[in-house]
Parts: structure tokens; sequence; C-alpha cells
């Protein structure tokens, strides 16, 4: 049977055997190239290089790019845990904020307790705020110093800048002071610069009002109220706070004393008052000498106004 010559083998065949002997005879002159040692081969080894190398670098991109992913995903690696490390010490610097604030609120707190100008004669211990009542039906705070201090029932209390409340109440180490705003507060005070009269009523409420003005047309807001000192109760001068109109359109007070902050609260000791048990006597008016000698008769007759006529 004749063989078919029109098959593609006839054809592909020798063009294998070319392209296989082309590609042995190329590697084996590139192989003889890089094994001459000469200055003209090495030159043109050196310009071989330079012009087919950077040809190759479209094969690097995908090595590249990978590399750069990689070094990409350990610097958001690294950035997140230094994100986290920042979070907790900005978390820790917050709460070191808020220490160093209440610090400096007590430091101004007892700031105002030592620069306070008060009576001279006037003492005063200086407790610290162990809690509070708690209840919108009261208005009272407990002290650390009681009777082991000398405390005693009825003395006022002050923040160091306005009148808090009075003593009610002492324990040995402890004592419960009523707050002005308590409802069952009641104290004298002095309004200025009228110098009006008139009573402050605590109703569990910020800003208490004021209660028998002798003349309210002489009130006005900003009015500055200070504790009177009638009755005995408080010591005159301590300062309560200013006038107010409440909504409701009474005379109210805005109280000096800071209620949301009451950390450090200071007692002041009150002078008794000397009891006078009996009557004394009556002092009456200074009279003039008395003069001995019959006192001389009034003469009843009608003065003349003209000489005597014979």
């Amino acid at each position: 049977m004749a063989r078919d010559r029109t098959s593609p083998e006839e054809y592909t065949r020798p063009l294998r055997r070319i392209l296989v002997g082309g590609l042995v005879f190329l590697l084996l002159a590139l192989f003889l190239l890089w094994r001459i040692d000469s200055p003209r081969v090495e030159r043109f080894r050196a310009a071989l290089v330079d012009r087919v190398v950077p040809s190759f670098a479209w094969a690097m991109l995908p090595i590249t790019k990978a590399a750069e992913m990689v070094e990409n995903f350990q610097s958001y690696t690294r950035i997140y845990e230094q994100n986290q490390e920042l979070r907790r010490e900005l978390q820790q610097m917050k709460a070191w904020r808020e220490a160093a604030l209440q610090l400096e609120q007590k430091n101004a707190r007892l700031l105002d307790l030592n620069q306070v100008r008060l009576d001279p004669k006037l003492t005063h211990v200086t407790g610290v705020v162990l809690a509070d009542s708690g209840s919108p039906f009261r208005q009272s705070v407990l002290l650390n110093v009681g009777a082991r201090d000398g405390i005693r029932d009825g003395w006022a209390t002050m923040d160091g800048i306005g009148l808090v409340g009075r003593i009610s109440g002492v324990g040995q180490t402890t004592s419960r002071v009523i707050l002005l705003t308590d409802s069952n507060s009641r104290i004298p005070v002095t309004v200025q610069p009228s110098g009006q009269k008139a009573l402050l009523s605590g109703d569990n409420t910020s800003a208490p009002p004021l209660e028998f003005l002798e003349k309210q047309d002489l009130v006005r807001p900003g009015d500055r109220v200070i504790s009177s000192g009638d009755g005995g109760v408080f010591p005159a001068g301590l300062l309560v706070g200013q006038v107010a109109l409440g909504v409701d359109g009474r005379l109210r007070v805005r109280l000096a004393a800071d209620y949301e902050r009451l950390e450090f609260l200071r007692v002041l000791r009150s002078h008794e008052s000397e009891t006078i048990h009996e009557t004394g006597a009556l002092i009456p008016p200074p009279v003039a000498p008395m003069v001995s000698g019959p006192m001389p008769e009034a003469d009843a007759s009608p003065p003349t106004t003209g000489g005597a006529g014979g």
C-alpha cells in the first residue's frame, strides 16, 4: 500500500527537527559566548544583558505585587495592633483624667475652706461627707465628725462658699446635717442691700422660697441673702445665696453652696449666748437735781405792757 504523502506528519516532522536543531545551536552559541574570555565578548555580553533582562519585568510583576501585598498586610497588622494599644492607653488616660478632675475639685474645695473670711471669733471643724439620705423627701448628709470632735446640735455648716445647713443629730463619730433645701429647714435671713428680714423655708427643691418678707417691693432678683442671726440659730453674716424669681412667681434663693459636689463641710462652732434667768431693776431716765426751800408762787396777773400811770 502506498504511503499518503499529503499527511500532516510529512510536514511537521522536518519542521520539528529544524526547530530543535536551531535551539540546540542557539544554546551552544550562548554557552560558548559565555565561556569566551575576551574584552570584546564581555562588552557584547553586557550589551545583551542590558537589552534582554529589563524586558522580563512583566514576568516579575506578579511576584512583585504579591510581595507588596504581603508587606502591606503586615503593615496593616502592625497598624491594627498599634491602634488597639492606643485605645487601651486612651482608656487609661481617661481614667487618670477623671481622677485628676476629682482631685482638682477636692483641692478647690479645700482652698475655699481655707480662704473664706468669717468672723474671727468663729472656729470650725472640717468634716468629710460620707453619704447623703438619697430620699427626695429628706435632704441631709452624713459627716465623719461627731461628739468626739465637739460637734453639737444646731451648729451651722458651710461648704467654703455658702451656708449648707445645720447639725441635726450627733453620734460619737458621725453627725447628720439637715440641708437648707430640706422641708424641715427654717432659718432667718436678711436680704441686702434693702435689709429686709425674711424666713428661708426649705421645700425639697434646689431654690427654697423666701417667706414673711416685710416689704417685698424692695427686694429684687440678684440681691444678696445672708443669715440674720435672729433667734441665735446661726451666726449673722453667713452667705446664703442670691434672690431669684421662680417660675411660680415667688421669690426664691439660688444657694451659693454647690449641692452637686458636697465633699467637705465646715462646721462652725457657735458661741453660746449668756442666759438671763431673772429680771433686773428698771433703769429710770436721769432726773434734774431738786432745789431745797419753798417753791415760788406763780403770778397769775397778766403782764403789763406800759409804765405805771399816777
